[in-house]
């Protein structure tokens, strides 16, 4: 080894010790023929005192050149600082190195941004090198946590029997939510390879063949618009079970994200056990699946009390099979006109087509119109807006916002003004790490314009027993056998117990309209192994860049992963996605129907 010690593992016990670091140059400070260099690995930051005089090796004189990003290895004492030049804010604050030898292992060139935390660089930037991003303290941190997380996964796994097996990336097209990257076979014209939105019908095929307890940390893909907690390509954890019903799978999961972050973030608080609630219970709630529980805010239906106003938008909301939802801003009355109307523009932007405030200056209940600021008043009147005050529980000083429409587009917008509000009114606890279960899905979702049902979760879950005798009369009330994690307004996984009998899984492809034809083409391998004693069994997966983005307590996946993609799916280090050579699409039998369009990395 070229060090024999890291550099941020120094401490007071190594005082008298000679050692060897090797490391880049943070920092360099000259004082009086003295140089001062703080050293930088994996471990952390040293300081490094140089005095390349007369009595000195004549290496250190190679330090007239050093600078910033220069790889050095250094060999020296430990040294304890004088009380007032120890370091509190350091690791290895109260100890320096003194340099006897320097040896200068690769110059640098200035990087194009510093290698520090407090920098605003921007992003493409950072990420077309971000081989010089991932030095900084914080991306250094990442890395760890995804390494922690993935070795306490591991040891968690298999201490409960589970085995590790690793599934083909180039697989057949699959029926997922969201379209698949294809690889064209060479061997076979015409054909292709997909790579995996999920390892889905290889683990039950694995449940199939008597394994009984599968996992894989597992590289999955999927081709759809990118947002702040989504990549094209990403990694989860994936397994499942045998013999198994949805406690089994809840208990488990749960024991794991406990461990998992009380291990991994002892300064956060879990609160246990885990809440659940129906998908209907949290949708009417919150508005969203995946509410942020750190906060209340919930909603209110102020159907009822509207239904026969005078107020048209609400009437003819409600008529057209809507309804009319508010919340509730703690201390918003005293917003001005302005602010208030800023609600309206971001309501606006998720599709409402307006917002209705109400600002109460007293308590709803005993409220006179002088106590009440809102436009709707005089086609509400009084009486009515006392009585929406009363259901949403406001409070004197409180500001009611209402939204009027179908369901789709209500909680759409109040989720996103709850979210806007808890913003503005810092409801949310950097301190505290939420779980809850979301169970009792939608098993289908009617597709309206193609006249067809489609599986809400995956074609291959489960409906709940109660509820199979629904599928011929009634599809749309048929609740599926699948449950979510979320945790602070983000979903951290899915999963669902499967289907596990040829009949039923037939008899649910020809609800989503998969003749017996196309069953065949698509999964006979799935079916037919349904016939040879396939056993009970469910599953799960974690999207584990979105956990350890929860456990880094930052708001961009972009900043947990070693080489991420960006927004628009390309990567401004390698490339890519780049052109080939004609001669390879040749051998590949693929022609192109234009000139390819070059991106602007």
């Amino acid at each position: 080894m070229l060090k024999t010690h890291n550099c941020g593992d120094l401490r007071a016990q190594h005082v008298g010790q000679e050692v060897t670091l090797a490391g880049w140059v943070h920092r360099r400070r000259d004082h009086g023929g003295v140089t001062f260099i703080d050293l930088r690995d994996r471990a952390g930051l040293v300081q490094v005192v140089l005095r390349p005089d007369a009595a000195a090796d004549a290496s250190l004189e190679a330090v007239a050149g050093v600078r910033s990003e220069y790889v050095l290895r250094i060999t020296g004492a430990v040294v304890e600082r004088s009380d007032e030049a120890k370091n509190p804010n350091l690791a290895s604050g109260d100890v320096e190195l003194q340099a006897t030898t320097l040896e200068v292992l690769n110059e640098a060139k200035t990087p194009p941004f510093a290698i520090s935390d407090d920098i605003d660089v921007d992003e493409t930037l950072r990420l077309e090198y971000r081989y010089i991003d991932l030095r900084r303290p914080a991306m250094v941190r990442a890395i760890e946590m995804r390494h922690g997380v993935n070795q306490y996964i591991r040891n968690f796994m298999t201490e409960r029997a589970f085995s590790e097996v690793e599934t083909p990336i180039m697989v057949a097209a699959t029926p997922e939510g969201a379209r698949d990257y294809l690889v064209p076979s060479r061997l076979h014209h015409g054909s292709f390879y997909a790579l995996p939105q999920s390892p889905q019908q290889l683990k039950q095929l694995l449940m199939v063949g008597g394994l009984e307890r599968y996992f894989q940390i597992a590289r999955c893909f999927r081709d759809e618009d990118l947002r702040a907690d989504r990549q094209p390509e990403f990694t989860q954890l994936d397994l499942e079970v045998s013999f198994v019903e949805e406690e089994d799978i809840l208990s488990l999961l749960e024991e794991m994200f406990i461990g998992l972050t009380r291990s991994l973030r002892m300064d956060l608080n879990v609160p246990t056990p885990f809440p659940r609630f129906t998908y209907a219970d949290i949708m009417e709630r919150f508005g969203s699946d995946k509410p942020d529980l750190r906060y209340g805010l919930e909603l209110s239906d102020c159907s009822d009390l509207v239904r026969d106003s005078e107020f048209g938008v609400f009437r003819g909301a409600i008529e057209s099979g809507g309804r009319v939802r508010a919340i509730v801003m703690p201390g918003g009355a005293e917003l001005s006109r302005k602010r208030v109307e800023e609600f309206t523009a971001l309501a606006k932007t998720m599709g409402a087509k307006g917002l209705v405030s109400i600002q109460f200056t007293a308590p709803p209940a005993d409220a006179t119109e002088d106590d009440v600021r809102s436009p709707v008043l005089r086609h509400l009147g009084l009486e009515t807006v006392q009585a929406i005050g009363t259901r949403c529980d406001a409070k004197s000083g409180d500001l009611v916002l209402l939204a009027a429409d179908v369901d789709g587009v209500v909680n759409t917008v109040l989720d996103g003004l709850r979210r806007e509000i808890a913003s503005r009114l810092d409801l949310a606890s950097p301190d505290i790490l939420q779980y809850a279960w979301v169970t009792d899905f939608p098993m289908f979702e009617r597709d309206e314009q193609g006249g067809r049902w489609n599986a809400q979760h995956h074609p291959f879950t489960a409906p709940l027993r109660a509820d199979e005798s629904l599928l011929d009369s009634d599809p749309a009330r048929i609740r599926a056998r699948a449950y979510d994690c979320i945790a602070n307004g983000y979903e951290l996984g899915s999963g669902s117990i499967r289907i596990h009998q040829r009949a039923l899984q037939s008899r649910i492809f020809h609800l989503l309209g998969i003749g017996a034809e196309e069953q065949e083409a698509r999964f006979g391998h799935m079916l037919r192994a349904f016939e040879y004693g396939a056993p009970p069994h469910g599953g799960f997966a974690v999207g584990l860049d979105r956990v350890v983005m929860l456990l880094m307590g930052v708001e961009n996946i972009r900043e947990v992963i070693a080489f991420p993609k960006t927004q628009s799916a390309t990567d401004p280090l390698t490339g890519a996605p780049s052109t080939v050579a004609s001669d390879q699409l040749d051998e590949l039998g693929i022609r192109l129907a234009a000139p390819p369009v070059l991106h602007d990395m």
